[in-house]
């Protein structure tokens, strides 16, 4: 799912007040960490993530990682936080306008 400018514009709006609900630590990206991104995806759709990296290219790879392995959108970063989406398949919260 490619998402268009006016749907990130959309999920930035609505990420706005939204406090990072996983916080990486000193271990950085581990299976755990992984796994509660994908559990908070599955029950929020919309979520902020913050990355513990302090090298630019160290981060970027992580964000990489993450949006690999959760198969979610990168909607923005913003600093150290990161804001994903995955549209649930079962019980949709977030109605995406059109593209």
């Amino acid at each position: 799912m490619n998402l268009s400018t006016k749907q990130k514009q959309y999920l930035k709006g609505l990420a706005h007040n939204l406090k990072p609900v996983v916080l990486m630590g000193a271990n950085g990206l581990t299976e755990a960490v992984l796994a509660e991104i994908d559990l908070a995806l599955n029950h929020h759709e919309l979520i902020k993530v913050r990355v513990a990296a302090e090298e630019r290219e160290t981060k970027a790879l992580i964000i990489d990682a993450i949006i690999r392995e959760t198969e979610a959108e990168k909607v923005q970063t913003i600093g150290h936080i990161l804001v994903l989406f995955r549209q649930s398949n079962e019980e949709r919260k977030i109605t995406l306008p059109r593209k």
